[in-house]
């Protein structure tokens, strides 16, 4: 492993000291598919989408096999294909980042924002495993390119105010582009107090306070290479959850990377990019401002990783082929103090992650294969080595209580591989693919230590002895078109052995005061995912268009029990007039009733809604400069619902009136 991990290091380096030139960035199609999201923000070269401002989770929404997990108002939980973050590959502009609540409180979407970001590419299952392993999906949250434009000095500011929790969010970005050298800085702030959901219910410890400030710079070394350097700082304070018994008094993020970039049309290999990268996060949890606590507790945690990643984009003759060849060091800490009220009494401390090592390096090769005009093959191969290494002697010997054989370190080896079939004809185009992934336990999966879950009202206790969890991928993809009718077909079916979820253990007692019991992670023998969507679009002239999107899901695992999370029939509508200047467009989107939730993981039923959503958008263009405003209401009727993404039942947000205005000068 030592010489595996070495020869990693030489040949990322061996690429900072390679020469010559330009790549071809690979980016998948733009469609109603939505694999990839665009946002622009600083140029925002699309002003009809909904809200310039949005948070990354509104974005993420958009997608159609995304479902965003809301546990209160901020730092929403990307779900994909109906798995959770855990079985996700997300990444930040390809490096890895990881959490440090234990609670799922701080995803990795939580720590960038529109400002930082050019778009988000999302790939479903084996698609998605670029950049590391995974079941789900991947997805990237891809930082803007080189900015070698020669055009001097811009600048813009934005403004937002949204009525419902009187939510203020303002930014500016300054760039100096040349020929030689840019320099980007933005930053953005958000300020939310209590929402309010349907009916006027106020939703308590609902607010939340956060800003975001990027550095991004580059120079370039020569007519092929570039070297760029890119910080985020990210800070969110005062962030309440009230789905949940605890809030967040502090999590903050320090993201920084050194990138080289080597680039040549003229040569077999286009593209040579090389990055080394190092975040750190910390994440407090308290329960100071909650009323009537039996016992008051702190939970602080911590997660520092060290990466790298050196990509090579090849192509000759047929073949166009993506090299990845990365690695990282992550070290995860966390813990709790339990403060007794009887002040006689001891306070009580443990580890919760009781500081896991984790060390990577993989292999990834994609090849696409153009067989003719409309004809192509792509295969995809990722080979990876895992281990954890428990650092904290107290946390072997806790874990021992439950896994009496359990060892301070463990090694897994990893392998996925796809391959997917394209078809592309005048009006019609198809794919067919099929994939195998393998992905480790997550920290908590295999770690944790009396973790209290609120969904089901247990503590969870992890298994270090889990097997790789491993999934069987059926994927396919149709579109047609006639005349200014679109309508396309996307199916996924997912067969996952060893299937990790929480069992409950009748022998063990909660920690937490009030929980059900205690539930060890174990794995059932398998579990079946499926989901398919059905989306349309008409134009009835060059203005005015229907787009419209219907998906229905199903999970069920090897015990015969409905899977927890699993997305009902969903459906989505939507008429827009779109002009130069102005654009409109009215929206109905909604669920069916959550007829087939999983009580035996602690779900219950959700009830049918269904919202309307009206927004609109103008643009003024001036001298040197432009305007763009971007005003709407949603939920105009003021319906009070939750969905089954929704922790503990929590309701969303009631009517809402915002308005975003942005300022670009040239």
């Amino acid at each position: 492993m030592k010489k595996f991990f070495t020869i990693s290091i030489y040949f990322f380096c061996s690429h900072l000291l390679f020469s010559q030139e330009s790549p071809l960035e690979i980016k998948k199609d733009t469609t109603i598919l939505q694999e990839t999201i665009v946002i622009a923000q600083h140029k925002l070269s699309n002003y009809r989408q909904e809200k310039t401002l949005s948070s990354i989770d509104a974005y993420l929404e958009k997608a159609n096999k995304v479902t965003m997990i809301k546990r209160g108002n901020y730092a929403w939980e990307p779900s994909l294909n109906n798995m959770t973050s855990d079985r996700l590959n997300v990444t930040i502009d390809g490096m890895q980042i990881f959490g440090a609540c234990t609670d799922k409180m701080d995803p990795v979407t939580s720590y960038v924002d529109v400002s930082n970001l050019e778009q988000v590419s999302i790939n479903s299952g084996q698609e998605g495993s670029e950049n590391g392993h995974c079941v789900g999906g991947g997805i990237d949250l891809q930082i803007a390119p080189s900015k070698f434009y020669n055009s001097g000095l811009k600048t813009s500011a934005d403004l937002g105010y949204e009525t419902n929790s009187n939510y203020k969010i303002a930014g500016l970005d300054i760039e100096y582009s040349g020929n030689k050298f840019y320099l980007n800085t933005d930053a953005i702030f958000r300020k939310s107090d209590n929402y309010d959901a349907g009916n006027k219910k106020e939703v308590l410890y609902s607010q939340f306070q956060k800003y975001n400030i990027s550095l991004q710079g580059g120079y370039r070394l020569a007519n092929n290479h570039t070297l760029e350097a890119n910080i985020i700082y990210d800070k969110a304070t005062d962030v309440g959850y009230p789905a949940l018994p605890m809030d967040v008094s502090l999590v903050e993020a320090l993201i920084t990377s050194a990138t080289h970039r080597y680039k040549n049309d003229l040569t077999i290999i286009k593209l040579l990019e090389s990055k080394l990268y190092f975040n750190t996060i910390t994440h407090i949890m308290d329960d100071s401002k909650r009323p009537d606590v039996p016992i008051r507790m702190d939970m602080p945690g911590w997660s520092d990783t060290y990466g790298f990643y050196s990509k090579a984009t090849l192509k000759e003759k047929k073949h166009n082929i993506l090299v990845n060849l990365n690695g990282f060091y992550n070290r995860s800490l966390a813990e709790m103090t339990m403060f007794p009220n009887d002040p006689n009494q001891l306070d009580m401390f443990m580890y919760t992650w009781p500081d896991i090592r984790t060390l990577y390096t993989g292999l990834y090769v994609n090849d696409n294969i153009v067989l003719n005009r409309k004809e192509s093959i792509t295969t995809a191969l990722r080979l990876g080595f895992h281990q954890n290494k428990i650092a904290k002697k107290e946390g072997v010997e806790s874990l021992q209580i439950f896994h009496p054989n359990v060892s301070d370190s463990k090694n897994r080896f990893l392998l996925s591989f796809s391959g997917e079939y394209k078809i592309k004809k005048n009006a019609f185009d198809a794919a067919l693919g099929l994939g195998y992934g393998e992905r480790a336990p997550s920290v908590s999966e295999g770690y944790g230590f009396f973790l209290f879950n609120s969904f089901d009202n247990y503590d969870y206790i992890g298994n270090p002895n889990l097997k790789n969890e491993k999934a069987l991928e059926f994927n396919t993809k149709v579109n047609f078109k006639l005349n200014t009718l679109k309508f396309s077909v996307t199916s996924s079916f997912f067969h996952i052995s060893n299937y990790i979820i929480g069992e409950i253990d009748d022998t063990a007692s909660s920690m937490t005061i009030g929980a059900n019991g205690v539930r060890l992670y174990e794995a059932l023998d398998h579990a079946s995912i499926f989901d398919v969507y059905l989306n349309t679009n008409y134009n009835f002239s060059k203005k005015v268009s229907f787009n419209s999107s219907i998906g229905y899901n199903y999970g069920m695992g090897s015990n015969k029990e409905n899977l927890p999370l699993i997305r009902p029939l969903s459906y989505l509508a939507e008429i827009n007039y779109n002009t130069k200047k102005f654009n409109a467009a009215l929206q109905l989107e909604g669920n069916g009733n959550q007829s087939k939730y999983s009580s035996f993981y602690g779900e219950d039923e959700t009830s049918a809604y269904a919202i309307l959503n009206l927004n609109m958008g103008n643009i003024f263009h001036l001298k040197n400069s432009k305007l763009v405003f971007k005003y709407g209401i949603e939920n105009i009727l003021d319906a009070n619902y939750s969905t089954y993404a929704d922790w503990n039942n929590i309701s969303r947000q009631g009517r809402n009136f915002y308005l975003n205005a942005s300022y670009i000068m040239f």
